[in-house]
């Protein structure tokens, strides 16, 4: 039993036959190839190579079938863990740069161990902090900043990112009126054709490989990437060489700034250290000084930033056609050809990323862009360099990232089950998805979670087991070895529709219905969970963290300010809620139901209601609380008890319980708040204590008859 503890998989094979390894085979096969051409596409929306994709899908798929309690859960990259990745990381490093890869990574190690530890100290219940609303408002979300980040790659335009995601679309928009690359844009929307239709005719066929199939090959034999490298000379427009330069003094200056500041801020935490250490406070004159460089260097890089990406908009926005004279080009302004010059009639643009160009060989481009290079073989096999600084650097966005794709795997998990019949322990798919993301980034992965799809294409192919996951790992292995050269002509915009169709899936407008119909306020949060998540990208933590604010917010008020129900007597002879259904009361006795735990959040609110119900009852006599809704008390919800007790025998005024709790009951012995109340006037249910309560005070008045002929207790207590 232990031993299974340690390692679930062992439970795969008690009655494993050989025609289980068959149904494991080809579903592994068939995640396998819906997961390769996804995990590139996953890895370009984290801000990697393609080919960090394939790496991710390795072995996280098996090493989380592994140690997780679901057998079909398909793990590997997935849209909003990668997009959340890239956002995260994107202040620390350039998209696509050996630090930000590096960030990527160690970012996965400390998803891992994040994930691992909740799950080894049995804490999978804190995912339930994260409410279906505030998930579902940042997952609509996510969805449509996932899908038209890709609007790029679809119009075949090039921009650089603004500091919001709006203002990026913005940017792409005026790219792609100002010129789309007609054959991108055309790529993309075939390959959405493509798996769209195929989806239709039959759900089992593997539409999007069928499509990176078709795309590449007519990429391939089109010549779709149709790029040259020339002299700056051979580019007949004036001004072009000064613009590059000025470009690549702006570019170097951005990369000196940043080393400077970077070693000014390593100075600053050895100095903030040491006067910690030394006692002599948190500050000095050189702390201050060094702070201050920082800030000039950071204003500097900016401006620098600024100057470069006008210069490189401007760049991009140039226009050329090309006069080929075998293997020698000559580029003319599109808007100024001379009338002797034959052409070839394709429009060429430079190519232009973040760093500096090498006027000797630039890069322009007459079509359109595809994978390109992978390396082949698989990766190496590392740990990554994770230091104390870089953990709580990056342990904020690895907690939300944990939390987020968690409760996605924990979700589909549990969907899954229920058709199966199996049962999912969350701490141990904790552990499963901490690992593949430890493991993963040994073998240079990004943070991982499990796929929706991916795990329905797993169920419905047949899978009885983690084998089928290992399975994947293997032809993943595969694939790497032996088929990368094949993927260097898979056009970029057949990705961007992997994506784009990925994330159709994600968009749940019937959630934000759902949760208003449930309770206006959880509506509302939902609603504002999406705007502010719309709003901040690509800093998608805002949304989950305003979200997650309002919740607490909504349960902490309704924590202080629970139910407090004065009860009467329904016509079907049940207490029921007076205000609510509209019903007559007692003059003389007040039903109080509290329903929640009385803690020292909320005592002072029961205390306030009582006081009402006495002042709206000048002739009231005796006071019941109900107690069935109270299921623990600590010591200031005793002591507001107790005062009111008191309270209202000085008053003259009856008091008595009814329906107590064993644990409730437990504090008023320790405390001897029973002694106080009286034995007597605890009930074990509300009809006894009712019936008692009104023979008592009924009988008390001087004209009974007169008086409580009316009185709806009276009326439906049986004789």
């Amino acid at each position: 039993m232990i031993l299974t503890k340690i390692f679930p998989f062992l439970l795969w094979f008690k009655g494993y036959r050989g025609e289980s390894f068959k149904l494991d085979l080809v579903a592994g096969i068939t995640v396998a190839l819906v997961l390769i051409p996804q995990s590139m596409a996953y890895a370009q929306l984290a801000g990697l190579p393609a080919y960090y994709g394939l790496y991710a899908a390795f072995l996280p798929p098996m090493i989380a079938a592994l140690f997780g309690s679901s057998r079909q859960l398909g793990t590997g990259p997935v849209a909003v863990v990668s997009l959340m990745s890239a956002a995260s990381l994107e202040p620390l490093a350039t998209a696509g740069s050996p630090e930000f890869i590096a960030y990527s990574i160690i970012l996965a190690m400390v998803v891992g161990i994040f994930q691992f530890s909740l799950g080894v100290l049995r804490l999978g219940m804190v995912v339930n902090f994260l409410s279906h609303p505030v998930i579902n408002g940042f997952t609509n979300a996510a969805a449509i900043i996932i899908a038209s980040s890709q609007f790029s790659k679809f119009f075949g335009v090039y921009v650089d990112k603004a500091p919001h995601h709006y203002e990026t679309m913005i940017r792409v928009a005026q790219a792609a009126m100002d010129y789309t690359h007609l054959p991108t844009l055309l790529y993309g929307i075939g390959a959405v054709i493509i798996m769209v239709v195929l989806k239709k005719i039959n759900p089992k066929i593997p539409a999007v490989l069928i499509a990176v199939l078709i795309t590449t090959l007519l990429s391939y034999y089109t010549g779709f990437k149709n790029d040259a490298k020339v002299d700056i000379a051979a580019i007949q427009e004036l001004g072009v060489a000064e613009k590059v330069q000025a470009f690549n003094a702006a570019t170097t200056r951005i990369n000196d700034y940043g080393q400077e500041r970077a070693a000014t801020g390593n100075a600053a935490d050895e100095l903030r250290q040491e006067l910690k250490e030394s006692g002599h406070g948190g500050s000095s004159v050189e702390l201050v000084a060094l702070e201050a460089k920082i800030a000039t260097l950071t204003v500097l890089m900016d401006q620098a930033k600024e100057e470069a990406h006008l210069l490189r908009k401007e760049l991009r926005g140039l226009k050329f056609e090309a006069l080929k004279d075998g293997d020698n080009y000559t580029f003319y302004p599109k808007q100024n050809i001379p009338g002797s010059v034959e052409t070839d009639g394709a429009t060429w643009r430079i190519k232009v990323k973040n760093s500096p160009l090498d006027p000797g060989e630039l890069t322009l481009m007459g079509g359109g862009a595809v994978v390109g290079d992978i390396p082949q073989g698989l990766p190496e096999f590392k740990i990554p360099e994770l230091t104390v600084k870089s953990f709580f650097k990056l342990l904020p966005t690895a907690i939300i990232i944990s939390l987020l794709g968690f409760m996605e795997a924990i979700a589909i998990a549990k969907a899954m089950a229920a058709k199966t019949g199996q049962k999912i322990d969350a701490n141990q798919e904790l552990i499963g998805q901490g690992l593949a993301n430890i493991f993963g980034s040994i073998g240079q992965s990004y943070a991982v979670s499990g796929s929706f799809s991916r795990s329905a294409v797993n169920l419905q192919a047949g899978a009885v087991s983690g084998i089928s996951s290992v399975i994947t790992s293997v032809m993943v292995v595969i694939t790497l070895l032996f088929f990368t050269p094949l993927l260097y002509h898979l056009p970029q915009a057949t990705l961007a529709a992997v994506i784009m169709m990925a994330v159709i899936g994600l968009v749940n407008v019937k959630g934000f219905v759902h949760a208003w119909h449930a309770q206006k306020y959880d509506g509302i949060i939902s609603v504002l969970s999406f705007l502010v998540t719309l709003y901040f990208a690509p800093h998608l933590d805002k949304g989950i963290m305003v979200g997650f604010a309002l919740s607490m917010g909504v349960f902490l008020y309704k924590s202080m300010r629970p139910v407090v129900a004065e009860l009467s007597m329904h016509e079907d002879k049940v207490l029921k809620s007076l205000e609510h259904y509209r019903l007559k009361g007692c003059r003389h006795i007040s039903v109080v139901r509290f329903d929640g735990a009385l803690f020292f959040a909320n005592a002072s609110y029961l205390d306030e209601q009582v006081a009402k119900f006495r002042t709206e009852r000048p002739e009231l006599r005796y006071i019941l609380l109900d107690a069935r809704g109270i299921n623990d008390m600590d010591a200031s919800g005793e002591e507001a008890l107790a005062m009111i007790v008191e309270r209202l025998r000085a008053a003259n005024l009856g008091f008595a319980m009814c329906g107590i709790k064993g644990q409730v009951m437990a504090v008023m012995e320790r405390t001897h708040l029973i002694d106080r109340i009286g034995v007597e006037n605890l009930y074990p249910d509300t009809e006894s204590a009712v019936a008692d309560i009104v023979a008592k005070v009924h009988n008390d008045i001087e004209n009974p008859l007169a008086e409580c002929k009316n009185c709806p207790l009276v009326k439906y207590i049986p004789a």
